[in-house]
């Protein structure tokens, strides 16, 4: 079992200095927009992944002219307690230690205090670019295999040395192909150990998640989900020999797991163009809730899940499913935002749910 006992926040955002203890398993956040209540969760994902859940840099993270930030999370693991510190000090190092051991690298770290949060701005997740669904896949996966991270950390490296020598070779006219050789064994190695282990966990993952669609929904819809990558024809080496001219062209690498995609469907057409607001909304959830449950199997304790402003996002009848399930059904610690206290608390009335309510001023 897993559950944050208490946070301290030290010149993190809007908060100078202040700590929050948890008494309850669920969690309600309370206050008008600009009083930190996203900055509260986001500190709490900072704890799971050593950064922010937005795309910021970590200084913007720091209290407004101030330099420097401390996160302290007191939890218990399994029956153990356990202190997790993250820092960054004032000349921008970071640092991350579990129970007084620093970290030698953030990557050990990923996986040992799960915690899926869903974000206004996920929406993404169904209407913009592959680069979304695949980080979302990578965020899953690197959590659960450590092999898998690894080899991802090596592809993008790779990868990188690999278009800077194209570009080269397009300023200079001279290619290097003996290294370009090198490169492109290096890059297949690695890529098609990632497309495998891609291609069986979303063989399960999909399923899982149109099964959640329905469950938030009430209804089938005829979802169809599935994995989009050109290494379903094709190895990774002969990928890169298909496209070499291509790429020498476009100066990058253009085919790879680098590309893959999750394609989303509603009656055999388009979802992003054919699915209503509230179609969209339970897809969403449902990917971020299978990812939640996928953790939860491969760890054996339920991560903790924070919800966002998420009552704009449903209708009440898929919101009282979707908190009826997190809230009362599973033994996960909850966190959730809302500007109205009082709906909130009638939510939790109704699915009769033991909560804590903080109360956010300016």
């Amino acid at each position: 079992m897993l559950r944050l006992n208490k946070i301290e926040l030290i010149q993190f955002r809007n908060y100078l200095n202040q700590s929050f203890p948890f008494q309850e398993r669920v969690v309600g956040i309370c206050g008008k927009n600009g009083t930190g209540k996203t900055n509260l969760l986001d500190a709490i994902h900072y704890l799971s992944f050593a950064k922010s859940y937005f795309s910021r840099s970590d200084q913007t993270n720091v209290h407004h002219g101030l330099q420097g930030l401390r996160l302290v999370g007191n939890y218990e693991l399994n029956g153990a307690p356990q202190e997790l510190i993250y820092i960054m000090r004032e000349n921008n190092r970071k640092e991350l230690s579990l129970n007084g051991e620093p970290y030698q690298k953030f990557s050990d770290h990923l996986g040992k205090f799960p915690a899926v949060m869903i974000a206004p701005d996920d929406i993404s997740l169904i209407g913009g670019a592959s680069e979304e669904r695949r980080k979302l896949v990578d965020s899953i996966l690197s959590q659960i295999n450590k092999p898998y991270l690894l080899s991802l950390i090596q592809y993008s490296k790779i990868l990188q040395q690999r278009n800077s020598v194209l570009k080269l070779w397009a300023e200079q006219g001279n290619l290097d192909e003996t290294l370009l050789s090198i490169l492109d064994e290096q890059l297949s190695v690695q890529g098609n150990s990632i497309y495998q282990i891609r291609h069986q966990f979303l063989a399960t993952y999909l399923p899982m998640v149109q099964e959640i669609y329905q469950k938030i929904a009430g209804q089938f819809d005829n979802v169809q989900l599935q994995y989009e990558s050109k290494l379903h024809q094709s190895d990774m080496m002969g990928l890169l020999k298909a496209n070499l001219q291509k790429d020498k062209a476009l100066q990058r690498t253009s085919a790879g797991i680098h590309r893959d995609d999750l394609v989303f469907q509603l009656q055999e057409q388009t979802f992003k163009t054919e699915a209503s607001q509230g179609q969209r909304k339970s897809l969403l959830f449902a990917l971020k809730l299978a990812e939640w449950q996928v953790l939860k199997n491969e760890k054996g304790f339920t991560p903790i899940l924070l919800l966002d402003d998420v009552f704009e996002k449903l209708d009440e009848t898929r919101m009282f499913q979707l908190l009826h399930w997190v809230c009362t059904q599973s033994d996960g610690q909850v966190f959730i935002t809302d500007t109205h206290p009082e709906r909130l608390k009638e939510q939790m009335h109704q699915i009769q749910a033991s909560f804590q309510l903080i109360e956010l001023n300016n």
